[in-house]
């Protein structure tokens, strides 16, 4: 098995006060009578994009990232790292150190401004959002590979791998004190795909024995293999389940189970991942628009940025079947140009609705925005690798 790597562009594009004026990128060719993208112009416009995520919510004296573009300073910690990943995208695309300047004033002001709020450094008391700074931590490790960011990763994974208790049958719980008893699909599908990610890098055999151990347990517990369904949560208490479907826990049961599949050649986990897959573009879409339909602002901001992450590792299995992948593509092809022809604003800030253009002087929320930025992210990547065909 193996997974289809993405292309690293080294063109240039537009500098940080141009790119806010930039009034689109041209299509130059076609195909079959529609335009055809190439991978130089989706980078192009997931740049713009990734620029203006640092232009309108970067603080730049204490290193973070502001809740939104409209004034609000709050220190957000779990949306931090999404911004990160962002970053570590743009700089994987572009190869510009432009981006990878900004990855050590990230860790230091997010760090300080978590510490300050009597966290102890990375330590949060939601697993999910120690998850979510991990995975961020770990990616920007592989690309620079400074040892801060791989110590960091292990400091918090020892965290997180205390939520692990015997209520519901196991599963990582949702907080550490108030509600242990809470298991959520936001909690154990990051974690797996941490614990193999880990396992890839260190070949440390509990890391694999861990990313099984969590995965099997939202398995039997919050998906449903009838549907490809994936609820929200159970109540370890009374058994009770949340069946809320949200596209971020589709997405992280999809990429927990495409990791798996790339450490153990099982196709169970393949065929799992497709049809949660699935049962996103069928039942968390605007079925008039066949876009991922609008969550809202705030944390459900990033539920679809979230999905298109780990939809796009998917979709960059090469064991996937041609027709699959080309159905899959032509959804993100055609999500991706309705956010970049309706969706977004003059200083290129996304709504959070990808078919509905912001009013002028519209609030950009930091999750809304992320989630944009990722899916033109992962758009130049599949273009790229599609080029490479």
């Amino acid at each position: 098995m193996k997974i289809l790597l993405p292309l690293l562009f080294a063109f240039t594009v537009c500098g940080m006060a141009s790119c806010g004026e930039n009034k689109g990128v041209p299509s130059t060719g076609k195909t079959g009578g529609t335009e055809k993208v190439t991978a130089a112009e989706w980078g192009a416009r997931a740049d713009s994009g990734s620029r203006a995520l640092l232009r309108s919510f970067w603080d730049p004296e204490m290193y973070y990232f502001w809740t939104n573009n409209h004034g609000n300073k709050e220190f957000q910690y779990w949306p931090q790292a999404h911004a990160l990943d962002v970053l570590v995208d743009a700089y994987e695309r572009s190869n510009d150190d432009f981006y990878r300047e900004y990855f050590d004033l990230w860790f230091s002001g997010v760090w300080q401004l978590n510490n300050s709020r009597h966290h102890k450094g990375w330590y949060n008391n939601f697993f999910d959002d120690m998850e979510w700074i991990a995975l961020a931590l770990l990616r920007t490790y592989k690309i620079t590979g400074e040892e801060k960011y791989k110590e960091a990763t292990l400091e918090l994974w020892e965290y997180i791998k205390e939520g692990w208790n015997d209520h519901a049958g196991g599963g990582i719980a949702w907080e550490r004190y108030d509600h242990i008893w809470s298991k959520n699909a936001c909690s154990n599908g990051p974690a797996s795909i941490l614990a193999s990610r880990l396992y890839r890098e260190f070949d440390n055999e509990e890391d694999k024995e861990w990313a099984l151990k969590i995965y099997e347990w939202e398995y039997r517990k919050l998906y449903h293999s009838t549907t490809g369904a994936v609820d929200d949560n159970i109540n370890g208490n009374t058994g009770q389940i949340t069946d809320w479907k949200f596209s971020y826990n589709q997405g992280t049961f999809v990429g927990a189970a495409v990791e798996l599949y790339g450490i153990t050649g099982e196709q169970r986990y393949l065929n799992n991942a497709i049809f949660a897959a699935d049962y996103t573009l069928t039942e968390l879409i605007n079925k008039e628009k066949n876009i991922l339909r609008k969550v809202g602002d705030g944390d459900g901001g990033l539920f679809n940025g979230i999905f298109i992450r780990y939809f796009t590792k998917l979709i960059q299995v090469e064991d996937l079947e041609e027709a699959t992948r080309k159905r899959y593509l032509q959804f993100m092809q055609h999500n991706a140009e309705t956010l970049w022809t309706k969706g977004k604003s003059k200083e290129h800030l996304f709504s959070p609705d990808w078919s509905q253009s912001p009013d002028p002087g519209y609030e950009t929320g930091l999750t809304e925005h992320t989630s944009g930025c990722m899916l033109l992210e992962a758009m130049s990547v599949l273009q790229a690798v599609e080029e490479l065909e």
